[in-house]
């Protein structure tokens, strides 16, 4: 039996917030990521929203590709060598 590393459920948390709330930064928050999130927040937020679709596009592909990496490509890739972008 094969158990996963404990960051490797932030997997799935990361990636589900970025494909629905990817807008607001959320999934980025969840790894840690901190100036990124408030980055994305403060995009969505001062321009009033104009620019929340280009924010939850981001969201949604750094989403889908949060899920679709294995669980060890994943904590090489966004945890250990802390990745904040695409």
């Amino acid at each position: 039996m094969t158990t996963s590393p404990p960051d490797a459920s932030k997997k799935v948390a990361a990636g589900i917030c970025g494909i629905l709330l990817g807008a607001l930064g959320v999934h980025k928050f969840i790894l840690g990521y901190t100036s990124e999130g408030v980055i994305m927040l403060l995009v969505s937020l001062l321009t009033c929203g104009i620019l929340s679709p280009i924010m939850g596009i981001i969201g949604l592909i750094e989403g889908i590709m949060y899920l679709t990496k294995s669980d060890e490509e994943f904590i090489n890739t966004y945890i250990l060598n802390r990745k904040g972008w695409l």
